[in-house]
């Protein structure tokens, strides 16, 4: 008896905490400028907007309203909700939130050359789905604030990913160090992936985010965490340029950090299977960490994000996966996975599938 009032309790609990972490709305709420001001009080008093807000962003907040009503008035396979980036344009939203500059950075690059040599290109056996959370491979979800710092998020998690794989051991790493010390990226202004990992490789390691913490801004590098460092690599691999099914064989090895457009709708996100519209223009990172299919039978990537639970499946979007040459949203163009070779001798930390 006092178990099954336990469970209950706990499920309480459960649809409380939904309730205060989403915020909703009524349709009546939208059939006058006195119903949408007081809708606009509610929105900043629930997401803890400081200051008073402006007419401009109430306008603002008003157009955002009006898409995401549309938007889920539609017979699309995923929502959008007004949530704490509601009262931003788009161009506000990239210009802070997503603006890695991936795509700019590789063009600079020149052409993209094929690989030839990659590691999983002779995989034929890939099992049907895989959540690499359910396999302690995935730390809890962070934000990089209004900082550009989408690249070393995803880099990092790809580093804790296979390193959990790799040692049985789940190990939140530094941001942070990247951010400093990281010369060949750009901080808040954007970076690579890859870049980070040679970082990484070159510097004997990664810090543990305990021991250099996030703070969301550029600051000097403390060079003495160097050589303390927690996690090590054995360096990093291009998945070829436009290969999907390399994704997917990848992805099934380890988690895999992505590059890809973050599009009006994408801002807005809530939940479901994200189908666009987007392009190409490649400028925000996320770490892949698995791929599965709904019971209809549309597949879908499972992606980690790093605006905080606050945003799409608490913290996650499931992008569609599509057989285009640049994926939805271009997120089969740029990706670079960390290389953490086994033990020499057999350990039984390696996940076996």
């Amino acid at each position: 008896m006092e178990f099954n009032k336990f469970i209950l309790l706990s499920l309480s609990l459960v649809l409380i905490l939904g309730v205060v972490n989403c915020f909703e709305y009524d349709d009546k709420e939208l059939e006058s400028e006195e119903g949408l001001e007081a809708l606009y009080g509610r929105w900043r008093s629930h997401h803890k907007v400081e200051g008073k807000g402006s007419p401009e962003r109430f306008n603002i907040f008003k157009s955002n309203v009006e898409r995401v009503h549309l938007v889920n008035k539609e017979n699309r396979q995923y929502k959008l909700h007004l949530n704490k980036f509601a009262d931003l344009t788009a161009t506000e939203f990239r210009s802070t939130y997503a603006n890695s500059k991936i795509g700019e950075l590789y063009a600079r690059q020149g052409p993209r050359k094929p690989n030839l040599k990659f590691m999983y290109a002779n995989v034929t056996n890939v099992p049907k789905e895989i959540d690499w959370r359910c396999h302690n491979a995935v730390t809890p979800v962070k934000n990089q604030g209004g900082c550009g710092s989408c690249w070393a998020f995803g880099a990092v998690g790809a580093v804790e990913g296979i390193n959990a794989i790799r040692t049985g051991q789940l190990i939140p790493l530094s941001e942070q160090q990247l951010m400093d010390c990281d010369t060949s990226n750009g901080a808040c202004d954007g970076g690579l992936h890859e870049n980070a990992f040679k970082f990484i490789t070159e510097h004997g390691g990664l810090a543990t985010a305990e021991s250099y913490p996030y703070v969301g801004k550029k600051e000097v590098c403390c060079k003495e965490k160097f050589g303390h460092h927690s996690v090590t690599l054995d360096g990093c691999e291009r998945i070829p340029y436009r290969d999907g099914e390399g994704l997917v064989k990848a992805l099934a090895h380890q988690p895999v950090p992505i590059a890809m457009e973050a599009s009006d709708d994408f801002m807005l996100y809530k939940e479901g299977v994200f189908t666009g519209p987007c392009g190409s223009a490649v400028t925000h990172a996320l770490l892949a960490v698995g791929y599965g299919e709904t019971p209809e039978g549309l597949k879908f990537f499972i992606c980690k994000n790093s605006w905080g639970e606050g945003w799409g499946e608490k913290g996650y979007v499931r992008m569609e996966r599509i057989s285009e040459p640049d994926g939805r949203c271009g997120m089969y163009l740029y990706n670079t996975i960390p290389i953490k070779n086994p033990p020499a001798t057999g350990s039984t930390a390696n996940i076996e599938l």
